[in-house]
């Protein structure tokens, strides 16, 4: 069977992260989630899977190569153009990206189902496709039932009884909302429907090709479903899912390493003395990490692999990336550690070599380090505790 995983946004949502990684290689724990997606698919017999690429395509492709290894076959829809030398990624949307493949060569000639590469699920796709085919359905979407204070976070999906898609209302206010189930991103399809795709322009399912099966009444139906659906689209979900993962909360992922204490778990060859650094759990800290005597680490967080962790600091409900340095004294409350950039759980960021405060959060790879200034220590104690000295 076939599939298609939508992989070539730019990820804005996740910014500063998709700055250098896209956004379906964004780890839970070190395992892109695009990852988990084709573990889904290959156990339920989608072993053949198309995936668009744009921005940043290469990270993906030289991860995944030809799936051998996932045991599924890939191939790539690059969508953009070389101008200079470069690479420039140029996004059909995601109709427009399926509609390219298409045209072609004819790969999808059967049903298929077509996921987003942002989000951890455990769906049980082979029952949704059983349940699309016996509605004679050209398309349908899988949808999920959520809290109703949570429907202005969602596009929301209006159905008649019978299951058959009538409107769509994005982010509604909880008041307006005519319904509690959402769209998830995962959707099913029949051949038939590039007929209703036209070719070479910019065109996407939600806001083109969903509106337009609708005002043509054609056979297009909602698949409510009780799956585990975790979203990964913004910072603020991103930080959650890794709670979540880290709490145990999500079923489909375990935590890697070994347990040195009741909820630490470790990585290879981590350089640490438990007894000298105060340690709350759930707290995943990955290979050939180096963390100080004093420091206070209070979970849920991550440390990525190969950090380094000065004395003194505190690292509190945050999430750090592989490679960082986290300067003495540094407290981080709520933040996300990427590259040059620190991230609140809201999406605000800094950038700290910019901001000249990369004495404090940089590379662990750097030999170039130098005492700060009083004025550069001055800055830092105005941005407030949670960069400066806590």
């Amino acid at each position: 069977m076939k599939a298609m995983i939508l992989a070539a946004g730019k990820g804005t949502r996740v910014q500063p992260i998709t700055h250098t990684i896209p956004k379906p290689m964004i780890p839970i724990l070190q395992k892109p989630v695009m990852e988990f997606l084709l573990e889904l698919l290959r156990q339920h017999g989608f072993t053949e899977v198309m995936v668009n690429v744009s921005h940043l395509a290469e990270e993906i492709e030289n991860y995944f190569r030809d799936g051998q290894r996932f045991g599924v076959e890939i191939a790539y829809s690059f969508e953009g153009r070389i101008e200079d030398g470069e690479l420039i990624g140029d996004a059909l949307g995601s109709a427009g990206g399926l509609k390219k493949i298409q045209n072609f060569q004819r790969f999808f000639d059967d049903t298929f189902v077509v996921l987003c590469g942002d989000a951890l699920i455990d769906l049980n796709l082979s029952e949704a496709v059983r349940r699309h085919r016996q509605k004679g359905a050209l398309a349908s979407l899988v949808t999920k039932r959520v809290p109703k204070e949570q429907v202005s976070s969602y596009g929301v999906v209006v159905t008649d009884e019978l299951g058959r898609v009538k409107a769509f209302q994005e982010k509604p206010a909880i008041d307006d909302a005519l319904s509690d189930e959402i769209n998830t991103g995962i959707y099913i399809f029949e051949p038939e429907i590039f007929d209703h795709i036209p070719s070479d322009i910019p065109y996407d399912i939600g806001a083109n090709l969903f509106p337009k099966l609708v005002e043509e009444g054609l056979p297009f139906y909602a698949l409510p479903m009780e799956f585990e659906w975790v979203d990964i689209g913004k910072v603020p979900d991103y930080w959650q899912a890794i709670r979540s993962v880290l709490q145990g909360e999500v079923r489909q992922v375990t935590i890697p390493g070994k347990q040195v204490r009741p909820g630490i778990y470790t990585g290879l060859n981590v350089a640490a003395n438990w007894d000298k650094i105060h340690v709350e759990g759930p707290v995943y800290v990955g290979g050939m990490t180096k963390i100080e005597d004093g420091v206070s680490i209070i979970g849920p967080a991550m440390i990525g692999p190969s950090c380094h962790i000065c004395a003194g600091a505190t690292i509190d409900n945050s999430i750090i990336f592989d490679y960082s340095r986290i300067g003495a004294g540094v407290r981080l409350v709520e933040k996300l550690v990427f590259g040059r950039y620190c991230v609140d759980r809201s999406g605000d960021h800094i950038d700290v070599q910019e901001a000249a405060l990369d004495w404090l959060i940089t590379d662990a790879r750097r030999q170039d380090l130098v005492q700060p200034s009083p004025e550069q220590k001055a800055l830092a104690e105005l941005l407030g505790s949670d960069l400066g000295k806590g």
